[in-house]
């Protein structure tokens, strides 16, 4: 994990670098405590080598269940696909609860800023989010406006009420969830808020979605720091973009 700097115009304030750390890793599947784990090593790994900001990908807690169905067809579920929804709907997190106070922990004691994409469990829905800590722990979450394809079998709809940013200090920090990124309605909000740093945690990893990220960063006049969910079988990261994850 080497971590990169950027220069940031924050509002009001001289001119200054903020270090910030992009981590393409992947977490274990309907395993809550391991996934947290896995997310404070990566957080104190970054920190380690002067990372101020760390960005992991979507669902990194919770998990994104890549190629799974839950045994769905249109008008029928079958029970085993029941039941896999079952244990996926308890790996996810109550917010705030135990996973977020753990991590909330971390980021008090290292002194820095984390994005971290997990799901979210409230009653009976699943919502995909980016979770925001800093020094003074866990700042709030995102709630993921449009679930894309078959994640709407799973996660319900954000309203939009939680699209912020977060004034660091040194920069203002937001993030949009991988097909948030295509919505320019969603971008103009975000850009009116000032965004500096755009996190864009995600599991695309199409050719396209590179494009994407260069075109809001030349958009918003903003870094654009992009984590991409990488598959289990290999972890790497990346200080700038995510790139297309090694395959099994």
């Amino acid at each position: 994990m080497t971590p990169t700097s950027a220069d940031v115009p924050a509002s009001a304030e001289p001119r200054r670098t903020v270090t910030v750390a992009v981590v393409q890793a992947a977490a274990p599947l309907l395993d809550t405590p391991a996934a947290v784990a896995r997310a404070e090593q990566l957080v104190r790994e970054a920190v380690a080598r002067d990372a101020e900001l760390v960005v992991l990908p979507e669902a990194f807690i919770g998990g994104y269940p890549k190629g799974l169905d839950f045994g769905i067809t249109v008008g029928s579920r079958t029970p085993a696909g029941r039941d896999l929804f079952r244990r996926y709907h308890a790996a996810a997190i109550e917010i705030p609860g135990p996973e977020t106070e753990t991590l909330a922990a971390v980021t008090r004691e290292l002194g820095c800023h984390a994005v971290i994409g997990a799901v979210e469990r409230r009653g009976g829905t699943l919502y995909c989010v980016a979770l925001f800590f800093g020094p003074d722990g866990y700042l709030g979450l995102h709630r993921k406006l449009m679930p894309t394809a078959a994640e709407r079998y799973l996660w319900g709809q954000g309203d939009g009420s939680t699209l912020t940013v977060i004034d660091t200090g040194a920069a203002r920090v937001g993030a949009a969830i991988c097909w948030e990124n295509y919505m320019p309605l969603l971008r103009t909000a975000m850009y009116a808020k000032g965004v500096d740093l755009w996190c864009a945690p995600t599991v695309d990893d199409r050719d396209a979605w590179q494009a994407t990220m260069r075109h809001i960063a030349l958009e918003g006049r903003c870094f654009v720091l992009s984590a991409c969910a990488a598959t289990p079988c290999r972890t790497t990261s990346t200080p700038s973009r995510a790139t297309r994850p090694t395959p099994c």
